[in-house]
């Protein structure tokens, strides 16, 4: 299903454990691999900590969000797990709208895509504004935010209204995410990262930028 951020007519359809203090959570071996096709398994539904920094290494350089589980408690964790997980490693950044949105989140084998396509958890209320630099989830609709993430290039207020919750914020290296490689637009189709994952996008979309390794600092 393609994760869908709707917006106004000018930019048309952009297919889209217990509480720790900050810092404490640090990610020091990855999950185990086998968890990554098993949405449902503990490794991937733990609770995720009050607040938490994740450090993106990336094809473009590196960048840092803090995550605030109040902001939305069920996006924060999601996340907190898939980034335990190792499921942002090596994904590209497939979807870049200058002066609006740069989106991630599609895995680059096509076997941990399958287990996640409909591994929805419900909404988050919008507790922020989706202001420059803030971090959401994409969705499809009510109800269907899986991995896709996109990071706002600007205030997108009108977001807001249209049930994007943000989650945390880019605190470090936004100059980073400001350069992740445009040209390509929203070209790669979403159908075929699903079934053929990177080698894909390798062969028709090489310059993409890419996550290297995202971390739980």
């Amino acid at each position: 299903m393609r994760r869908m951020l709707i917006t106004t007519a000018l930019l048309g359809t952009l297919a889209a454990c217990g509480k720790q203090d900050k810092g404490t959570a640090t990610q020091t071996a990855p999950a185990d691999p086998a968890a990554l096709l098993n949405p449902a398994s503990p490794a991937m539904t733990a609770q995720a900590p009050a607040t938490y920094r994740a450090k993106f290494e990336t094809s473009a350089g590196d960048f840092t969000i803090e995550v605030t589980r109040a902001w939305a408690p069920l996006g924060a964790d999601r996340l907190y797990n898939l980034i335990k997980g190792g499921f942002y490693d090596g994904d590209r950044f497939f979807r870049v709208v200058p002066g609006f949105v740069v989106q991630f989140g599609l895995n680059g084998n096509p076997a941990v895509s399958a287990a996640w396509r409909h591994a929805n958890i419900q909404d988050d209320p919008v507790a922020q504004h989706n202001n420059t630099g803030t971090i959401v989830f994409a969705t499809a609709g009510p109800n269907t935010r899986t991995t896709q993430l996109f990071i706002n290039y600007a205030d997108n207020l009108r977001l807001d209204g249209m049930g994007f919750a943000p989650l945390g914020k880019v605190v470090d290296g936004m100059d980073v995410v400001t350069k992740i490689f445009p040209d390509y637009g929203q070209t790669p189709d979403q159908s075929l990262i699903e079934s053929q994952g990177n080698g894909y996008l390798a062969q028709a979309f090489p310059k993409l930028d890419y996550i290297k390794r995202a971390t739980i600092q």
